[in-house]
């Protein structure tokens, strides 16, 4: 049966995808389920002006002309011939057989008419194939009639090699490619870097395409098109698993995930990862696994290269020689990227909190894992975290396993953890210790303490000072140990001075509001009218000073003051005005009134839009919207949703009770 024959059409009727252009990876805050058709904005570089020229000369020869863009996988090979043919020959027609036999099709009906492209991308496919000689010889025929044609093809070198080289002299072996080696002897070969120098990375427009950005800040040695063009394969790879080791191998992957989002910022141990894979797995899925081969697999399975450029896990290697270190492995740092986004969300089980306990010893990742389990209601892991720090001699861990103790209600073992870190040097433990005397019922041995550290140094103390001079009705006494923190440069002891003295003095405390104003911007004179207006109802605020000095505030570009004002809207019964208010501040840079503005979305019935707000404010790094996006599922009858969210929050009983 004979071939159909492929249709010219004009190089404009073309797209990058019809032409084997690969998508390209979602850039940060880029929906990934949109099913579009990602291409980025092209950086033109020194090869790029290389093959333009080549095809401007081209298209005024009478001859035609056979052209290689070369270069290994997914460097990037068939978007720079798409976007040179755009720019130099958008005039022609171009025809693209997709078969060695669409080919030979097109040679043997002379289809191949002047000002025609040729588009053989990936051209082993046609050279290399059973029919390859055939092909090779009735294009290099149709090489030697008039013309202008380009011929233009896309190839690895490896494939160019293979198709170039004769036989070695004095062998029986038979000449495998004679025919494509000669065409190739007419090419001109064009080669494409796999990596981006410094100067294209330097280019605007990787800044600006959001897709060019991600992958530039997530690859390593300059390698930007191949985490564009591999990057949704190796997504697809982890999220779509195949094979026996497929769902092992996403666990393990998983497990590297979130150890490196939440921390982890060294290489991972392999016991690390086999121990935490398991809470990622069904019950089913663990009751299958051969105990002596799945952790092996999986680890084949996440080491399975994408296109042959990418895997999820990759060796580390070691800080001098050669080789890879053993038993330790690398996470990909585009997959890293995608993970801060889709698993955001997500809470660890408990099988990774135990291997971190038993398998992670490096002291910064153990500290930022147990904040990372703090802030999450794990709460006796994080302890154990800290503690393993400390013992490991990192004595800065004392206070948080201190204010852990003091959560759950231990001050007697807090008290003597601070006491701990300040014999190893942390001052700051001071300023803990005299809080927690203070609560303990100790004013006086509070007061002793505050005055060591402030002493010491320690700003913070003031603060603590000022309040309790203020407790005992002290105010003068408040009053300037406030202004000594205040001309030590800390904007709350200032606040704090402003509040104290408006008690008793208020044109005194605007003047004092003025002298302590050192960031241009009035936010402590914009707190005096806050603290004022919370007193008043609203009408009563609208008709005073504070609205049109608040509003001046405002109009000025002091994003503090937009937060304080829609708090007090809220408060004096005018949500709508919050939300007006809250949404300022957040398109301002405010990104904690998101939480707000969603909390207020939420009870006006928007629950879609308060999910959207919360998640907004999760990925400006607020954790705690965590537990509001768990308690507004809950409301909205997700229980499934609900739960899984607040696995973390409600493990050993921890949203109960701390400890």
């Amino acid at each position: 049966m004979t071939a159909r024959l492929d249709r010219r059409r004009p190089v404009d009727e073309w797209s990058a995808r019809q032409l084997g252009v690969h998508p390209a990876i979602h850039g940060t805050g880029t929906p990934e389920d949109t099913g579009g058709f990602v291409l980025p904005e092209y950086v033109e570089r020194d090869h790029d002006r290389r093959l333009r020229d080549r095809l401007r000369r081209a298209a005024d020869r009478a001859h035609p002309v056979l052209v290689l863009v070369r270069g290994p996988s997914s460097a990037g090979k068939t978007r720079t011939a798409f976007e040179a043919v755009r720019a130099c020959l958008r005039d022609w027609e171009l025809v693209f057989p997709k078969t060695p036999g669409g080919l030979a099709a097109l040679l043997d009906a002379g289809a191949l008419v002047p000002r025609t492209v040729l588009w053989l991308n990936e051209a082993q496919n046609h050279l290399d194939s059973p029919a390859g000689e055939e092909a090779a010889a009735a294009l290099h025929r149709r090489l030697e009639e008039p013309g202008p044609l380009v011929v233009l093809g896309t190839l690895w070198p490896e494939y160019h090699r293979r198709l170039t080289a004769a036989p070695a002299s004095g062998t029986q072996a038979a000449d495998a490619h004679p025919h494509a080696r000669a065409l190739l002897a007419q090419a001109t070969a064009v080669d494409v870097p796999a990596s981006f120098t410094a100067e294209a990375l330097a280019d605007p427009r990787v800044g600006r395409d959001p897709s060019l950005a991600a992958a530039a800040a997530t690859s390593t040695d300059g390698q930007v098109t191949q985490t564009l063009a591999a990057g949704p394969q190796l997504v697809d790879h982890y999220w779509r698993p195949t094979g026996p080791h497929g769902p092992y191998g996403r666990a393990v992957i998983t497990a590297a995930m979130d150890a490196r989002r939440l921390g982890h910022s060294s290489r991972l141990p392999a016991p690390f990862l086999e121990s935490a894979a398991s809470g990622y797995l069904t019950a089913e899925q663990r009751a299958a696994a051969d105990p002596a081969t799945w952790f092996a697999g999986a680890l084949a399975y996440a080491r399975e290269r994408i296109k042959g450029v990418a895997a999820a896990l990759g060796p580390v290697a070691g800080p001098e020689g050669m080789g890879a270190l053993p038993d330790v492995h690398g996470l990909n740092d585009y997959l890293d990227h995608h993970a801060r986004t889709a698993r955001r969300l997500d809470v660890p089980p408990g099988s990774f909190w135990t291997a971190v306990r038993d398998h992670v010893t490096d002291a910064a990742d153990l500290s930022a894992l147990a904040e990372a389990a703090s802030t999450r209601g794990r709460f006796r892991i994080a302890a154990d975290l800290y503690r393993k720090v400390a013992d490991a001699g990192d004595t800065s861990a004392l206070g948080a396993l201190a204010r852990l103790r003091t959560k759950a209600g231990d001050t007697g073992e807090a008290e003597r953890l601070y006491r701990q870190a300040l014999a190893a040097g942390h001052r700051e433990a001071m300023t803990d210790l005299t809080r927690l005397r203070e609560e303990a019922g100790d004013p006086e041995g509070a007061e002793r303490l505050a005055w060591q550290a402030a002493d010491a140094g320690d700003i913070w103390a003031l603060v603590v000072l000022a309040q309790l001079r203020e407790g005992a009705g002290d105010f003068d006494g408040a009053e300037r140990l406030a202004h000594r923190a205040a001309r030590a440069g800390s904007y709350t002891v200032a606040r704090h001075l402003v509040r104290l003295r408006d008690v008793r003095d208020p044109e005194g405390a605007e003047r004092l509001a003025l002298e302590v104003d050192f960031d241009g911007k009035s936010r402590v004179h914009s707190n005096l009218w806050y603290v004022r207006g919370e007193l008043m109802e609203d009408e009563d605020w609208e008709r005073t000073e504070g609205e049109s000095h608040y509003r001046g505030l405002v109009d000025g570009g002091d994003v503090p003051a937009l937060s304080n004002l829609a708090r007090l809207r809220e408060k004096a019964g005018n949500p709508g005005g919050a939300e007006r208010l809250y949404r300022r501040a957040a398109d301002a840079g405010d990104t904690s009134a998101l939480r707000n503005l969603a909390r207020l979305r939420a009870a006006a019935g928007e629950a879609g839009e308060a999910e959207l707000l919360y998640r907004q404010a999760l990925d400006a790094g607020h954790v705690k919207a965590l537990a509001d996006l768990a308690q507004l599922y809950g409301e909205a009858g997700d229980a499934e949703r609900a739960q899984r969210l607040s696995r973390g929050l409600e493990a050993d009983g921890s949203q109960a009770q701390p400890w």
